[in-house]
């Protein structure tokens, strides 16, 4: 029953943020939930490497590979957000009532992301997924300045009209699974009957879901939400957000794989994703906020999954999981690297910041770090997951949509550094158009960077047999059952 808890411990931290008491037990609340809730998640992914699943509730909750995955990493990315939310709620804003309501809206919003991943029936998932948008707007709107307040008007339009139009999905594959018989409506049962389903039905069903939980995933021409909000959200909210929001849906899409025909399926990921990529890396090129960089970027790898799902078989599969994963935990870094130069400097554009290893030292080598990693540099994360792609596409002979994916995360990632570099390394602005430097980066925002930066770097280099193990269960189910 501890799986229950992971979810239910966020809960009882907004609880207690909404009471009078100063917003040092919010934030103490906050961070002690969420470090329990992944010690949780962490023997849970552990007993999910071993068994292949965890089941608390049969047929409602249940952990496989691919929900362990998610878990342990919205847990990790969670602790880090909490931890670098000390320091910078504190700077923003000195009202005790404001951070408790920060809190408040921070812990509602991991509960729904932590339940995501617990849930095994469909209906329930499409519930948690929007109670992460209803609970993040206010998060997106916080700082109560005309910019956030339109980015979460838009935010929030057009994620209901991803839920319904998703919605329209999940009706449509429940309608199909009641035409064969019926049967345990999860996940695990949708995949064992997919040969039975009608094919015409689950693929309207398919295109339904992809649109709508295309619009929360950020898939391009769906995306344009997705950089206003990050660029007005609090940047601990953003590495939730990019790191974990975006996963979210992505997972309930991918869940729907298994269902159809692979030539058919693939088709539609590697489009789809390929068109996202491609989108995502030209906007890099001209963007002008570095959050913004960091929120398109976010499109780029939400495309890379897809084209590397689509690419089938275990070896693309496995490497899109892991990409999921170091995706997930390298966004999440380089939103709280964009953080420390809020704090640093208080201004969010790029042409604004120059010299900043200079001004701060801390701050530039955080987001250098953070570029490197997120453009795929080796040695980290992202590149060993985005080299197995390549690899198990020129071993399955898709040699266009490769040499397409390979091109377009070239120019990503040039786009990236060459926005990076001069805010690094380049020379510093004139007095007069210099930003005001804030005083130095609270101790709470260096921990949360150095925590976060350790799975970056380590992931790279090292790979635990527990995440190999999970990110192999996690590719073997969105293979289709063998008769």
């Amino acid at each position: 029953m501890s799986l229950l808890l992971v979810p239910l411990l966020p809960l009882a931290a907004a609880l207690l943020s909404l009471l009078p008491a100063g917003r040092r037990l919010a934030s103490a609340a906050t961070l002690l939930a969420d470090l329990t809730a992944l010690a949780l998640a962490g023997r849970a992914a552990l007993a999910v490497a071993a068994a292949g699943r965890l089941i608390a509730v049969p047929g409602w909750v249940e952990l496989d590979g691919l929900g362990a995955l998610l878990l342990a990493l919205s847990t990790f990315v969670a602790v880090t957000a909490a931890l670098f939310s000390w320091g910078y709620v504190g700077r923003h804003d000195h009202r005790d009532a404001r951070a408790r309501l920060y809190y408040f809206h921070f812990n509602l919003f991991t509960f729904a992301l932590l339940l995501v991943p617990v849930l095994a029936e469909p209906a329930l998932t499409w519930i948690a997924i929007e109670f992460t948008a209803v609970f993040s707007v206010l998060l997106v709107a916080f700082d109560d300045t005309h910019e956030s307040l339109e980015a979460a008007w838009k935010y929030i339009a057009l994620m209901f009209m991803g839920a319904a139009i998703a919605l329209l999905g999940f009706f449509i594959l429940f309608w199909a699974q009641q035409t064969v018989g019926g049967g345990e409506y999860s996940w695990a049962g949708l995949r064992l009957m997919a040969a039975r389903l009608p094919l015409p039905m689950v693929t309207a069903a398919f295109v339904l879901v992809l649109i709508g939980f295309g619009t929360k995933a950020g898939i391009v021409p769906l995306h344009t939400w997705l950089p206003d909000a990050h660029s007005q959200a609090p940047s601990p909210v953003c590495a939730l957000l990019s790191g974990v929001k975006t996963t979210t849906a992505l997972y309930a899409l991918l869940r729907l794989v298994p269902l159809l025909p692979v030539a058919s399926v693939d088709a539609w990921l590697r489009i789809a994703g390929l068109v996202s990529v491609g989108v995502a890396a030209f906007l890099l090129i001209q963007v002008r906020d570095y959050k913004r960089l960091f929120a398109y970027s976010t499109v780029e790898h939400m495309g890379i999954v897809l084209v590397g799902v689509g690419l089938g078989g275990p070896a693309a599969t496995y490497a899109a999981m892991l990409q999921l994963v170091n995706h997930g935990l390298t966004k999440a870094f380089c939103f709280l690297a964009a953080g420390a130069v809020l704090l640093a400097l208080g201004t969010r554009e790029i042409a604004s910041v120059r010299g900043l290893i200079r001004s701060s030292p801390s701050a530039g080598a955080a987001l250098l770090f953070g570029a490197l990693a997120i453009g795929g540099a080796p040695p980290f994360a992202l590149f060993l997951s985005e080299f197995s792609i390549f690899r198990a596409g020129l071993e399955q002979r898709q040699y266009v949509v490769t040499a397409l994916l390979v091109a377009f995360i070239t120019i990503a990632f040039f786009a990236i550094l060459l926005h990076v570099n001069r805010m690094v390394f380049g020379p510093a602005a004139e007095p007069a158009e210099r930003p005001t430097a804030g005083a130095k980066l609270p101790a709470s925002a260096l921990a949360a960077l150095a925590v976060a930066a350790v799975p970056v770097a380590v992931l790279g280099l090292y790979q635990p047999g527990s995440l190999h193990a999970l990110a192999t269960l996690a590719a073997s189910s969105l293979l289709p059952v063998s008769p």
